[in-house]
């Protein structure tokens, strides 16, 4: 499998839109799990809070507003939060050994003390996921890795009042939402998404994209552009020190002495 994961041992979420009520338990669990501090928010006409993820917010419950014929309005709640996606572009253009890696469990975790800052991974998820935080280090959701070590399941699915967030091992997850005739997202995309959303709608209607991939234009530059701009770099270098060790130095010719005037 993709990024080496075995699927006996793989967990994941399987999140049902269906059963969500916008409550935000999730939301609160995570922070006093991890101890993070809330976050100054304004007022901008939504209950939606906050309005996007933060480095101090590893999930949140965004708020849709859809239009329903005749002139009704209803509403969606989507948990979202880092896909642990199986084939997942962050480590893959991650330059940093161990920056970002893969636990036995499947989880995409990482290392901040190993993180270089080149935000390679932000421009990588096709989900706009991982934030830096005021050391300018990636923060994102790692599955509550320390309770996963013992036994327990992540802060937010424990404090779900509703089962919208189920987790467990990923394909029995997902062999017991496709009995019920559920329409899943993430599936088999990217190697298979360590959260699969049960939908009531396509997945634009979410805010999610239809077909999600790695932006070709990542690899183009990191494989491509940038490794040929450090060759021409070091090129010029060793080109300059032949030059001078086959030739020497430049010389520079002397001016010819003025001719003697006489009388």
């Amino acid at each position: 499998m993709a990024d080496a994961i075995k699927a006996e041992n793989r967990k994941g979420f399987l999140v049902d839109t269906s059963r969500c009520i916008g409550c935000r338990s999730c939301q609160v669990a995570c922070k006093q799990w991890n101890k993070m501090a809330a976050d100054k928010t304004v007022e901008q006409g939504s209950y939606e809070n906050p309005r996007d993820l933060t480095p101090a917010l590893y999930n949140r419950i965004r708020f849709l507003e859809v239009g329903e014929e005749p002139g009704g309005v209803n509403w969606l709640f989507l948990n979202e939060r880092c896909m642990h996606c199986g084939e997942a572009g962050c480590m893959k253009v991650c330059p940093s050994p161990g920056a970002l890696y893969r636990t036995k469990e499947g989880v995409v975790a990482y290392n901040k003390e190993k993180c270089i800052s080149c935000k390679y991974c932000v421009s990588a998820c096709p989900f706009n996921v991982p934030r830096y935080d005021s050391d300018d280090k990636v923060s994102k959701c790692h599955l509550c890795l320390d309770r996963l070590s013992g036994g327990m399941p992540p802060a937010c699915a424990k404090a779900c009042p509703t089962g919208t967030l189920k987790f467990g091992k990923r394909s029995d997850l997902i062999a017991d939402a496709q009995a019920t005739g559920k329409q899943l997202y993430g599936v088999n995309d990217l190697g298979g998404l360590g959260v699969v959303y049960a939908l009531e709608g396509p997945p634009e209607r979410y805010g999610l994209p239809a077909t999600p991939h790695i932006p070709l234009s990542i690899f183009l530059w990191k494989d491509v552009i940038k490794p040929l701009g450090i060759l021409g770099f070091w090129g010029s270098i060793g080109a300059m020190l032949l030059h001078y060790v086959t030739i020497g130095p430049k010389k520079i010719d002397e001016a010819p002495e003025k001719e003697e005037r006489h009388e």
